[in-house]
């Protein structure tokens, strides 16, 4: 026995610290009793060697442990990549289980999105850390389109995916996609879901320096790419039809267009090449 410390304990802190949860831990000791191997695993060791040491045998155990070791990095190194990435073309990630909605992985951008939109605010003002569950509204979505008794059917015979969960903080709105299920299905399996912000404020700002318009035409612009009649727009911008008309008028003289139709045309071509993650 070691003092102060068993064995067992510092398993236990090796794998609780980030920085050495990667190393594989090997028992080697005179402690031969079953319940001991067993504690000596679930500490979080790979391997558990009884005196007296055989040093070769030994020596091949650690080869392969050490290869699995760096084969796991090499994994989770690529997993690392590959979630950069997706956030790097605006994919924000999360893998959450359906069973209990717990967050088995997600990418940095869509931690930030969650914390922002979800999150909530300590004491002192500062935001708390988003915890390892997805947010209630997103396990009710997953559960009301996956758990549901007839969910597999649906989603089987479905041509169209399901409908998309849409969360709005001011003029950013967060939207949530069911992409595919990953691993085993059993209670209802893993799912990934794609998580895209679009910021109305971004977008509009995008179409003023773009097409060379002042706030207003763009904002305007942007509503009529929306669908708005000018009634409509009128009420959502506190200006009148005639306004908005007049407004619409130098849009289309700045884009070189004579109808809405081909105004939102070709506002809308250029937000996609802009603002990718907007669906109109």
């Amino acid at each position: 026995m070691m003092p102060g410390m068993d064995g067992f304990e510092v398993a236990r802190r090796l794998k609780a610290n980030p920085a050495t949860a990667h190393i594989p831990i090997i028992f080697m000791t005179g402690l031969t009793e079953t319940e001991h191997l067993v504690a000596a695993l679930e500490a979080g060791g790979i391997d558990y060697v009884t005196k007296p040491i055989k040093p070769r045998e030994v020596m091949a155990r650690m080869g392969v442990h050490l290869g699995a070791a760096r084969k796991a990095r090499q994994d989770a190194r690529q997993a690392r990549e590959a979630r950069n990435a997706l956030d790097a073309f605006g994919y924000a990630s999360i893998t959450v289980r359906a069973s209990d909605g717990r967050i088995v992985w997600q990418t940095p951008l869509a931690r930030e999105l969650l914390q922002s939109y979800f999150g909530e605010v300590g004491p002192d003002g500062a935001p708390t850390a988003f915890g390892q569950w997805a947010p209630e509204p997103v396990q009710a979505w997953l559960r009301r389109h996956v758990l549901a008794d007839n969910a597999a059917e649906l989603l089987a015979a479905s041509l169209a995916e399901p409908p998309r969960l849409a969360v709005e903080q001011g003029a950013r709105r967060l939207t949530f996609r069911l992409h595919q299920q990953a691993g085993d299905s059993a209670g209802g399996g893993d799912w990934l879901i794609v998580m895209r912000e679009v910021s109305d404020a971004k977008i509009i700002e995008s179409m003023s320096l773009s097409f060379k318009l002042t706030a207003r035409e763009a904002e305007v612009l942007y509503w009529v790419v929306k669908g708005k009649i000018n009634r409509d727009i009128g009420d959502i911008l506190g200006a009148s039809p005639a306004t908005v008309k007049k407004h619409l008028e130098r849009v289309f003289a700045k884009l070189g267009v004579e109808t809405r139709t081909a105004a939102a045309a070709m506002a809308m071509n250029r937000i996609r090449q802009l603002h990718p993650q907007f669906e109109g």
